[in-house]
């Protein structure tokens, strides 16, 4: 079954081609983050404006590297929330439009779970039930999954996302935007051990997450001391509160397999962490390729194949829901 994906939820404009939900025949992601960067952080009107006038030119060159026409297509999707609301509504009107035109089926797809579904592009089987974690600039949420059907949210930040927390100490640093990839450079060149910087675990049985401690004492820090070791300290003080509760997660849920997405899950020491923390329990880890952390379609359409083959149909009628929940 040939799928087409479409996604659109932020500042990046994606399609991409996938066969059987595994096999990727094109991925192609055209992002706006260069207009934002002046602004420190997206700027929804420029992020549609954006999409409007990329979206067809993207999708054409999906269908040329796929070598596939739009007759090809069995299935479409696209995500439908959460995200932006304007940038939702053209990637999910072009959908709508295809499957009319096309006469195919549509399939809404949320884009925290596609995510998720980054990861199991790979071969390796990951078995259900696990604890999934999707960490990004938007989104900082610990999740149970059952199947491809059941999923439930178990954590949650109370305020700022990790990315979020990143692009705001690099606001603080005068590093520039974003701040995931910059402050992580920085790190490499520092001592995370030189300076503490506060951990907000929260409650005892709280699988939630809160850095706007973190990036407070950051701030103040840098009034009364300047900003040596700053990056370094400040990223593994956030890698460290991530950690914790993805492994109390799974030890609260006794599952065997993690799974993990989101674009700071490009963050090599986070990788590493997370990877050798978990390890210790005995539980399998599965990252997305690096190029499937950010925002794309492939994760799109292959979790949209997993859905339809269990009976999941959207209709013409589906909106989009910005602040969409599991």
């Amino acid at each position: 079954m040939l799928v087409l994906g479409i996604e659109t939820s932020c500042d990046e404009t994606a399609v991409a081609l996938v066969e059987n939900g595994k096999r990727i025949l094109s991925n192609v992601v055209s992002s706006s983050l260069h207009l934002h960067k002046k602004y420190g952080g997206v700027v929804p009107e420029i992020a549609t404006r954006y999409h409007v006038e990329l979206i067809n030119c993207v999708l054409a060159e999906a269908l040329n590297k796929a070598k596939a026409k739009p007759k090809d297509i069995d299935l479409i999707a696209a995500v439908y929330g959460p995200g932006l609301v304007g940038a939702l509504l053209i990637g999910l009107s072009l959908a709508k439009a295809l499957s009319l035109s096309l006469n195919k089926p549509l399939v809404g797809v949320n884009h925290l779970q596609a995510h998720l579904y980054a990861a199991m592009m790979e071969k390796k089987r990951i078995r259900f039930p696990f604890v999934g974690f999707v960490v990004s600039g938007g989104h900082t949420n610990l999740f149970y999954v059952r199947d491809y059907l059941r999923w439930q949210m178990i954590g949650k930040t109370r305020d700022d996302a990790a990315g979020e927390s990143f692009d705001k100490v690099a606001k603080i640093l005068k590093l520039g935007y974003p701040g995931g990839p910059i402050i992580e450079r920085r790190a490499l060149q520092g001592n995370s051990t030189k300076i503490r910087f506060p951990r907000s675990y929260l409650e005892e049985d709280s699988l939630d997450f809160s850095f706007s401690g973190v990036k407070t004492a950051v701030l103040y820090y840098v009034r009364d001391h300047g900003i040596r070791n700053i990056a370094a300290s400040f990223q593994e003080a956030v890698i460290d509160i991530l950690t914790e509760k993805a492994a109390k997660a799974c030890r609260l849920k006794k599952v065997k397999d993690f799974v993990a997405g989101g674009g700071v899950l490009a963050n090599q020491r986070l990788r590493k962490s997370l990877s050798e923390s978990l390890a210790e329990q005995g539980i399998r880890v599965h990252f997305p390729k690096l190029k499937l952390c950010q925002d794309n379609a492939v994760m799109v359409a292959g979790l949209s194949y997993q859905l339809y083959r269990r009976g999941v149909v959207s209709n013409l009628n589906l909106e989009v829901a910005p602040n969409l929940k599991v």
